[in-house]
């Protein structure tokens, strides 16, 4: 299978490109973090911090927040002066305030999010705004791609910003031809240094994946517009069909106040990198609250400040019973690695769902290159069988989950433009449990026991891997 998500294997492998890449990046690293006072108990914790809570109006008042947050976390096992010690502490290290009244569907695989997008571009009356990294001209691609060009031609603003290392595959004849129709198009980062307007960074990549249709409704996750996706996992697919193998993914249709932030990251990315401002039209209608949900947009920016990183990993740190993961490329820098084990140490439940089958070698060896040192530390590994795992979600303390296109990497984390959403919600994290446990069902766990037989071939893959991880 092709390998979607990282540079082109010929770059990567390559002593040119990799000499290129240690030069543009010998001096980007993740910052050190440890956020909470350990002296500070937890009353004095809450006392200090308030976390901000807008909605369609604006604002809420401190007393209209604690109490949206007594009503919506009043379930949690691990109490609420906890949750609204680490909502303050993830506000005060992301700068994004929680934003209250969303409806957030959770869509599963590749079929249901591509049936809701494409549901929602056919209901489109202004203008639809796409951002993803992979944009294949194949089965999927084109139908997705002649819907765009029908929508334009009725009227409705259509701009796409795709990735030019994620679309390196498809032919240039594919955007020619939907410019020709009107559509506003502009290619990330290009790999061709002629045609840049700043310098040559081609380490640097929008791996978003965002949909905005008329300022309403905002898709996110991990899914790309690709045929890859056109079989779901086996286990959530009607035909169970062992010769199809789909992909396991995960996706989020959004509506409410938060569909803002998406049509904020959006333009950003459109704006600061020279073209010009997409047609006057309603980017930001009136958004009135349509549901019960808390979340906070996440976006980050290569070499910049790695605000899902941030969260990502005080939630870890922060984490009183369980932290549930299920990562496409698990390939931790290391201080995740650290605060993962040191949670199983003190009691956390840590389960991780890492691939069984993948679309990229060299990341999933990088990745069991790991498997020692969590199965040594208490973290309990588990390889999904049955599909190829491209999902990047986490569920922590059955309250707070997130959902996007970040991996779990130094790709991610630093060189990426990503986009996470996090749900701080009991009603929300049960349904992601509940995902998470079908998930369990359909993978194996592997043993330190059982590990430790492994053929000395991929002990050796896993050791080349590794000489690689930066990069990858």
């Amino acid at each position: 299978m092709a390998v979607h998500h990282r540079l082109p294997p010929h770059l990567l492998m390559s002593s040119v490109g990799i000499a290129v890449l240690i030069m543009l990046n010998a001096c980007s690293s993740l910052p050190e973090i440890n956020y909470l006072e350990p002296g500070l108990d937890q009353q004095q914790k809450t006392a200090l911090n308030t976390p901000t809570v807008n909605n369609a109006k604006g604002e809420l008042s401190t007393s209209k927040a604690q109490a949206l947050m007594r009503q919506r976390w009043k379930n949690s096992s691990i109490g609420l002066a906890n949750i609204q010690a680490l909502a303050a502490a993830e506000e005060s290290v992301t700068g994004s305030p929680l934003i209250a009244g969303n409806q957030v569907t959770l869509l599963f695989d590749g079929p249901q999010t591509m049936a809701a997008m494409m549901n929602a571009i056919r209901n489109a009356k202004d203008h639809i705004h796409l951002e993803t990294y992979i944009f294949d001209q194949d089965e999927l691609g084109l139908e997705f791609a002649k819907l765009l060009i029908e929508k334009q031609q009725a009227g409705v603003e259509v701009s796409i910003i795709y990735d030019s290392v994620g679309t390196i595959g498809t032919p240039q004849s594919f955007f020619d031809n939907m410019k020709a129709a009107g559509i506003q198009l502009l290619p990330f980062n290009p790999v061709n240094p002629t045609k840049l307007q700043g310098p040559w960074s081609p380490n640097r990549r929008d791996h978003r994946k965002i949909l905005i249709v008329d300022g309403e409704i905002a898709f996110t996750g991990g899914v790309n517009i690709s045929a890859s996706y056109a079989n779901s996992s086996l286990f959530r697919s009607k035909s169970k069909n062992p010769d199809k193998v789909g992909w396991r993914d995960t996706h989020l249709q959004i509506t409410g106040p938060a569909v803002a932030a998406f049509q904020w990251i959006f333009l950003d990315t459109w704006l600061n990198a020279g073209d010009k401002q997409p047609a006057d039209k309603l980017y930001f209608p009136n958004l009135k609250n349509q549901g019960n949900k808390m979340v906070r947009v996440l976006a980050s920016e290569p070499e910049s400040n790695p605000a899902i990183y941030k969260a990502y990993l005080l939630a870890i740190q922060e984490a009183k019973e369980s932290i549930h993961i299920t990562s496409a490329y698990f390939v931790p820098d290391a201080q995740i690695l650290k605060a993962l084990i040191a949670a199983a140490k003190r009691g956390v439940e840590v389960k991780i769902i890492m691939p069984g089958v993948t679309d990229s070698g060299l990341v999933f060896h990088a990745g069991q290159s790991f498997y020692k040192e969590m199965l040594e530390g208490g973290i309990k590994v588990f390889q999904l069988n049955v599909a190829v795992l491209h999902a990047k979600t986490a569920v922590i303390d059955q309250v707070w989950s997130t959902v996007g296109s970040t991996n779990i990497d130094t790709r991610s984390f630093l060189h990426n433009k990503e986009v996470n959403v996090v749900v701080i919600d009991t009603e929300f994290a049960a349904a992601m449990e509940n995902a998470f446990k079908e998930d369990l069902r359909s993978s194996t766990e592997v043993t330190l026991e059982n590990w430790e037989q492994r053929p000395k071939i991929n002990k050796l893959k896993e050791w080349l891997a590794r000489r690689f991880e930066y990069w990858l």
